[in-house]
Order: structure tokens, then sequence, then C-alpha cells
């Protein structure tokens, strides 16, 4: 056995029908354009609740009118001959983290009629379907209806003479942009145009591919500092005409998890003439070698066969022209062959420096390395990788591992080695699930995407079934596409890290030593890419690929553990004992990024300690069990890992705590009134954190005893948000304070020998008693947030305890994503076991 056990395949009720059918979200959800549906879901279950969209035929909108005797020319044959009235999902394309009102992410649908529209995540509506909360043709309609058509064209579209359309406050699909005041005689009888004009503004509004940009910083007129105002994102969208139209997306400045009709702020940009002819594919990149300056690269694709690589200015994306986006380099100039696919990526070694890989529809691939510092384009390769169209591409291992598919069935693994792409041998025949009730690999037709994961362990394919081939009785009715797994964490990549993993090895008969180490190399430097403190934890497919090696009963992945610890927290390069790892570990854990803290408490929590249950945990703590009863039984090894995990828990609590009380210190107004501003955060609870720091005396540190009596002795600490009287949300009777975890009713009936107290939970930010409302909730450690954390207290390199740049930036704090401070990772609305949730872990 040379890698975990394969992952169990997807089955699909509807077929891909165009290239990149399948994409992967940055809170782990698989999307696949699945003939008139999306089919969204989670990897790591694939017979469990899905997520859907439907795609119906759009309503006919009035362009003009042209003679009957103009329907059979050249321009308007096709449009003629059109007789589709069941569309299919031509694209599709996730926005990144943060864009939905509950801070999931968004998901543009541009069906094969060339209608795009963006759906959210139903966290709050209790249904399979997705909400529509945007639909992007219908604005692009009206804005052309404002313009009549003319000047349309980005070279010579003047936006002092053509009416802004202003932010505007989307509460469905029908809502309209405030600005937007169509000629009412024009929508009553549409003007006499010919044939050509028909054909061009057919071409102008039909939608071929869409692509969304990271998350950029943009300077505005209320907040000339882009760094704090708050990220927007940018909707490409490319159509027929070789025009790419830009829509630009707020990122929310408060998230709910309550609000069913939540307003999405969007908002047109402009144009781009990019090509001239059909926009087949884009894919955007951010290069950060700069982190004061960084850049945006978009990369476009043609049917006309020419590449090309666009600098986004961010400063200039106010209103979108030419001037915004910089030709760098025409990569491949037109011709014959139509582009299908492209897929870019961040070279590992040189951050300056890009991976563009390019399909084409002769089932060849083309590889180019960019510099984008000095504007440098090499080509390093040419490829007959397929016999059919290139119908899939993806990156992994920062530019090292690339997968290709196509419609001939083939997927195909390729190592960049000194410049040049290496085929991985019978890559498509690599193990997959043993599930004897699913159709066999034979009856695959073709291939139309693949995916990587988060972690870039796992890679996603989507195949179409032969029909003939299957059961017709059984398989043949409903069954139509499959999604198939792969594990790629056992392959030579060429990493930095060379691990001696040989005193384990021998346990592992069954393993190959070489891939062993390929694994723990590959495994640490997936983690380390998780440092950077702008990638959204999703700890999926490490945890999967770790938890499945530990079934083995080896040491293999405790020494694997303990190699990344050495390097990440402590710096060492040499082979330490367990015990001596653990024990500096816990000795350090005050100069610990808080990062690494939570990637250290994921780690405890899904691997170490797997077989406790969060609950167990939380039982395991010696003050907890007082109140609660015996804890579980746990052996000695267990005991190690818990004890760190429990120190790195009660550091993050101690960081937030300071940070609160520092609050309080610089903010001399801030408890006199309601907040009023959106996304700023004030502390709370600080009467449940005093009591906090008072049951902790012997595990925190001075500093934090001096801070708190020094605060709480201030007048301003009696406000009313910081009572320390709490009273039952059932029968209003006292909750003292007995854990930061939860707290028991007082009540007289529920005081009784016979009687059961009653237990509440308890906040993880701020430690008060929780009301009966939706709650944020973590999938992680099952803890519950209805106060959401500051935005510096994931972000300290370690505790800065009264230092005047903690001072400072807990004076100017604004509320986070809804991260859980003790996992880091994305909260949620905890929701029915019969529907979908993401599982970042």
């Amino acid at each position: 056995m040379s890698s975990p056990s394969p992952l169990q395949s997807a089955m699909l009720m509807g077929a891909p029908c165009f290239p990149n059918a399948i994409a992967w979200s940055e809170e782990n959800l698989i999307a696949i354009a699945s003939g008139h549906i999306v089919t969204i879901l989670r990897p790591d279950s694939p017979y469990g609740p899905r997520g859907l969209i439907q795609v119906f035929p759009g309503e006919p909108r009035i362009l003009g009118f042209v003679e009957r005797t103009d329907l059979l020319s050249g321009g308007l044959l096709p449009t003629a001959l059109y007789r589709d009235d069941k569309p299919v999902v031509r694209s599709i394309s996730w926005s990144p983290l943060g864009m939905a009102s509950n801070s999931g992410c968004l998901i543009a649908v541009c069906t094969s009629e060339g209608h795009v529209k963006v759906y959210r995540p139903p966290f709050c509506d209790f249904c399979a379907e997705w909400i529509e909360v945007v639909d992007i043709t219908e604005m692009l309609f009206k804005y052309f209806q404002c313009t009549e058509f003319r000047g349309t064209g980005a070279s010579s579209l003047n936006f002092s003479r053509v009416p802004s359309i202003r932010p505007c406050l989307l509460k469905n699909a029908s809502s309209q942009a405030d600005s937007i005041k169509p000629n009412d005689e024009l929508l009553k009888k549409g003007p006499l145009i010919s044939a050509d004009e028909y054909a061009y503004r057919t071409a102008m509004l039909y939608s071929l591919v869409v692509s969304w940009s990271p998350l950029l910083h943009v300077a505005s007129e209320l907040c000339p500092d882009p760094y704090t105002s708050a990220p927007v994102s940018l909707l490409a969208v490319g159509g027929k005409s070789g025009e790419i139209s830009f829509w630009r997306f707020d990122q929310p400045d408060c998230h709910t998890i309550e609000e069913t009709k939540a307003p999405t702020a969007v908002k047109f940009a402009g144009f781009l003439q990019a090509h001239n002819s059909w926009i087949t594919t884009m894919s955007w990149l951010l290069f950060a070698f700069d982190s004061s300056n960084p850049l945006i690269v978009l990369a476009t694709g043609s049917s006309d066969g020419s590449v090309k690589v666009w600098l986004c200015d961010k400063n200039n994306l106010k209103e979108v022209d030419q001037t915004s986006f910089l030709l760098l380099e025409e990569v491949i100039t037109v011709n014959a062959v139509p582009v299908s696919v492209l897929s870019v990526t961040v070279h590992a070694q040189y951050p300056s420096k890009m991976l563009l890989a390019i399909g084409k529809g002769s089932g060849s691939i083309e590889i180019w390395l960019c510099d984008i510092s000095s504007k440098e384009f090499d080509k390093l390769g040419s490829y007959d990788a397929h016999y059919y169209a290139v119908t899939g591409l993806a990156w992994a291992f920062g530019g090292r591992f690339l997968c290709s598919c196509s419609q001939d069935n083939l997927l195909r693994g390729w190592i960049l080695h000194k410049c040049r792409l290496e085929e991985i041998p019978k890559f498509s025949e690599m193990p997959r699930s043993n599930d004897s009730t699913g159709p066999s690999r034979d009856a695959y037709d073709s291939s139309f995407g693949v995916a990587v994961s988060p972690g870039n362990l796992v890679i996603a394919a989507v195949h179409c079934f032969d029909i003939d081939k299957l059961n017709r009785m059984y398989e043949g009715r409903i069954l139509r596409a499959a999604i198939d797994y792969f594990w790629i964490g056992g392959l030579q990549m060429d990493v930095w890290l060379k691990s001696p993993f040989s005193r384990c090895i021998e346990e592992l008969p069954s393993y190959l030593e070489k891939e062993l180490t390929y694994w723990g190399t590959n495994i640490i430097w997936s983690l380390n890419q998780y440092q950077c403190l702008d990638k959204a934890l999703v700890f999926w497919d490490i945890s999967a690929a770790l938890f499945a090696f530990m079934d083995n009963n080896s040491k293999y992945v405790e020494h694997l553990v303990i190699k990344w610890l050495s390097l990440s927290f402590l710096e060492f390069h040499t082979n330490l004992p367990l015990e001596e790892v653990l024990s500096r570990l816990i000795s350090r854990l005050s100069d610990v990024p808080s990062r690494l803290l939570h990637l250290l408490n994921i780690m405890c929590r899904r691997v170490m300690l797997a077989k406790l249950d969060p609950d167990q945990i939380t039982k395991i703590n010696s003050k907890v069990q007082n109140l609660e009863g015996a804890c579980p039984v746990i052996d000695e090894q267990m005991t190690k890992w818990i004890e760190i995990l429990l120190g790195s828990e009660r550091e993050l609590r101690e960081r937030h705590v300071c940070f609160s009380f520092s609050a309080v210190k610089t903010t001399k107004s801030h408890l006199k009134s309601t907040p009023s501003k959106p996304g700023r955060w004030y502390p709370s609870g600080l009467k449940q954190m005093e009591q906090w720091v008072a049951l902790n005396q012997e595990h925190i540190r001075d500093q934090l005893k001096f801070i708190v009596p020094k605060v709480t002795r201030e007048k301003r600490f009696a406000s009313k948000r910081c009572s320390a009287v709490e009273s039952c949300s059932y029968c209003s009777a006292a909750v003292p304070f007995e854990s930061p975890e939860f707290g028991f009713c007082q009540s007289k009936d529920c005081t009784s020998d016979n009687v059961q107290r009653r237990k509440l939970l308890r906040c993880a930010v701020c430690m008060e008693v929780c009301p009966n409302s939706p709650l944020w909730f973590c999938v992680c450690c099952h803890r519950f947030v209805f106060r959401l954390a500051p935005e510096p207290l994931f972000r300290m390199s370690s505790c800065c305890l009264d230092s005047e740049s903690s001072n400072r930036s807990s004076s100017q704090a604004v509320s986070s994503k809804p991260l859980c401070p003790f996992c880091g990772i994305l909260l949620q609305r905890k929701q029915p076991e019969f529907l979908l949730s993401p599982a970042p872990v």
C-alpha cells in the first residue's frame, strides 16, 4: 500500500458539456457543471447532502427589429436557426472567501444561452437550492439600453458621456439599478436596425466564460488607504464579441447567518477589448512577493488561438477601460487552433514568476514561464498530450505538478523538472475507490475538467459515462457522470525538504520507503503554505491523509508531526525526541504566531486526538471535569497531545483577553454608547474575562495580572455591556461564571438533588452566555460564537502584552471574518444533517 485508502467516487445525474466543468472553492466545496444543473457537494461525503442550481431558459430581450429578408443573412443565420430550449451550464467560477453575506463563497454561473447569474449558499433558507442574488446579464442589458448600444467597445467607450452605474444593493434578481432609466419609447418599440447591428448586439450580450479575481484592496474616496478599506473582487465575464465586462463586488462590512435578504453590493466597472474573437477561457493570479504592492495578472484565451497576459492596475479599477489593464505579452498570436483552457500559478521557487499552461483544441499543451517584474516570457515547451481537445488543466505544489484531461478520456499527470514536463507513467491508473456498487472506469467516455484541493494533496476529475456500457435497468437510467479523486501527495515533487522517516518505515512493510518520504515532504509543504495569513484554513485533505496513515497503527504520523513542529515552531532542523519537542513547545507557546497555534489545534483535534470527539476533549479539562463528572479514559500518549492542545487554546484565549483590556485602556468612550460603525469591533464580556483571569492565576502571565485590576478600577468599566450578572435565557435565574465553555442555571428547579442543572453555552470569544438566536458554529472544536473576534487577533506574531503596537491595533480593530478564535477556520450556521454545509477540516 503506497498511499492512503482511495477516496470514494461521487455519481452525477447530469453530464458536463464544456471544459473546466469542475471547480473547488476556498471553503472546500466542489461545484460541477453537470448539464442543466450545477451540483455542489463535499469531497468527503460523496453520497451525502448536495446543493443544487438549476438553469432555465431566459426571457427574450428586445435588441431591435430587422427586415424579414435579413433573417437568413450571414450574421443572423445562427440566431434564426437557434432552437435549443434547454440550456446547459457552460462555465462556473467560485468567488474568494468572504464575498457571501455569511462570509462564504458566491458562485457565478454562465449558461449556453449566454446568461450569467450569481448565487449564494442557502445558509438560513433550509433548502438544497442555492439562492440567486444578481442577474449579471439583466444588468448588462439595462446598461446597453441606457447607451442605446453605442460606444460599447472599450476602445471607444467614453465614460464622461455614458451614464455610470452607481453601486446598487440587490435584494433579488429582479432589483433594478437605481441610476438606470432606459428610454420608455425604446422599450415599447424597438428601433429598426441592420442585420449586422443585430448580430453585434447579440454578441455583446452573449457571455461565454466567467472568472472571479482574488481579493483586491482598492482605494476609494471615503478611504484613501487601500489597506484599510473593505476588499473587493472583480467578476470577469468574457463574451462572443471579444470583450470582457468587469463587475465589482464589495465584501460585506458585516456578515450574518440570520438575514435571508442581505443585500449584495455590485457595480458595473467597465469593458476591456481583449480579443477580436470569442473569449474561451480566463484565469487570474495574485503576486504578493512585494506585500506593499501586490500585482494582479489576468490571462485570457480566445477561439482565434491567441493568448494574452494582462497586468491589472488595481488603483484604476473604479471605471475599467483599456488603461486599467496593461498588455504584458501576446504569448500566442492568432492561429487556426482555438484555446480551450488556461491554468496559471506562482512559481514555488521564484515568487515573481508565473507558470502558464495553455490547453488547445488540438490536444496539445504549451508551458510558459513569465517573469512579471522584468516582463520576460520564455516558452518551456509544447507537448502533444492528448488526442482531442484539452478540457482541464490544474497546477499543484507551486507549479511542480500539472494535471491535464481531455475529451479523449485520458487523465495525465506531469512533473515540472528542470523547466521541462515529465509525464508520470500510468497516472490515470492510480488507485481509486473499490466501491463495487459503482460503475467501473471502463464505462468512462470523456473527461471535462480537473481541480486541485486547497491543500494540494488531492486531484478531482469529472468524467462522462458511455451510457451503452452501463446497466440499462439501473445505472443507465440515472447516471451520467462521476467525480474521481486521486491522491497525489505520494508523488516526487522535488520539494526542498528531505525528511528522514526511516525509524518508522519498518513498521509499515506495505509502504515503499520512497513514497513515505514523498508523503512526508509534501504534507509539510502543504502545512507551510497555511502560514500565509490570507490563505483560508482548509485542513480536510491533510487530516484525511494523516488519519488514513494512523489507521495502520504506526508512528509514522507522529514522527511527521514532530518533524513539522521542530521546523515550524522551534526552527530546529535536527531530529529531537518526542518528549523534548513537546516540552520545548509548551514553554514557547507565547512566542508562536496565532496562525501556527490554529494549525496546531486542528492537528491535535483532527489527527492526534481523532479518537476523541470535541465534547470528550472538553470534559478532560480538570475544572470542567468537576462540573460534569468523569472524563473519558485516555492513554499516556494522548495525554501529551491533550496538554499541548489545552495549553495552545489557553494561550489564544489569553491573547484575546489581553487585547480586549488593552482596547479599554486606549479607547475612553467606546463603552459609553452603542456601537454604530458597521464592522467595527468593540470589547465585550470584560467581567467574564476578569473572572476567567481570577480562575487561572497559576497559568496566566504576570503582565495580564497587572493589566486587569488596573482597568477594572476605572468607572467606565461598570458599563451595561460589561455586566457581571448573567441570567438564564429560559427562566431568568442567575448564571455564575464557572467555566469559559458553558454556565449552569441556578434556578431552584435546577438545583435540587434529583434534577440535572441546565447547561448553557458560552460564546467562545467573549465568554458570555449565548442568547436564544442562531449562532456561529465551529465544525472542528464544536464551539459557538455570537460576538466575532477582532481581526488583529488572528495576525499576532506573538503575545505582546501592553505594547504600543497592541494598544494601537486594539483601538482601531475591526471584526474579523467569522473565524473560530481557537481553530482559525470559517464559522458557519449549524445545518441539519440532510442539508449541505462546508467541512474545512
